[in-house]
């Protein structure tokens, strides 16, 4: 027994794997971690100061272009899906162009009501809709119109009005 342990003992005093980490983590720990540490904590400050940066709520004008599959579709809608973004992206082209969004919405939009509130959704908190709609409404300046936003009920063109 006390061959063995002689030359184990050497053979971990040689060993320099205690101190770093395996190859698959990125060489040893002293080496990569204030950098990464670092570039860690920019990427969280700029999140932190684009989420408190945005409004609490906002208004917005929408237009919904709904297909066979959407939720809480109406009788009348009889479209495929790839009809619907089509007739999405033209709407939403007509609006980038500077045509009355009024206008586009009684022309363009399923929702039903829309006509008469001319798309206007009011004022409201980024947590109250869908989260893709909310993500592109909130990223928008007031008076912008969005690209085609997808969400389950179909296909939205928007507008932030504040």
């Amino acid at each position: 027994m006390r061959r063995l342990a002689l030359p184990l003992l050497v053979a971990l005093a040689s060993c320099t794997t205690v101190t770093s980490s395996p190859s698959w983590v990125g060489g040893t720990l002293a080496e990569g971690a204030p950098a990464r540490i670092e570039k860690e904590e920019a990427e969280l400050k700029r999140e932190t100061e684009s989420i408190l940066k945005e409004p609490k709520t906002i208004g917005a004008k929408h237009i919904l272009v709904m297909h066979n599959d959407s939720e809480r579709k109406p009788p009348t809608v009889n479209r495929t899906k790839a009809e619907a973004k089509k007739r999405a992206e033209e709407a939403q082209a007509k609006a980038k162009a500077g045509e009355p969004f009024d206008k586009l919405v009684m022309q363009y939009s399923d929702e039903p009501g829309a006509s008469e509130r001319a798309g206007d959704l009011g004022v409201f908190e980024k947590k109250v809709m869908v989260k893709t709609f909310s993500d592109a409404a909130f990223k928008l300046k007031v008076g912008d119109v969005s690209e085609v936003v997808e969400t389950p009920f179909g296909f939205h063109v928007i507008m932030r009005t504040e």
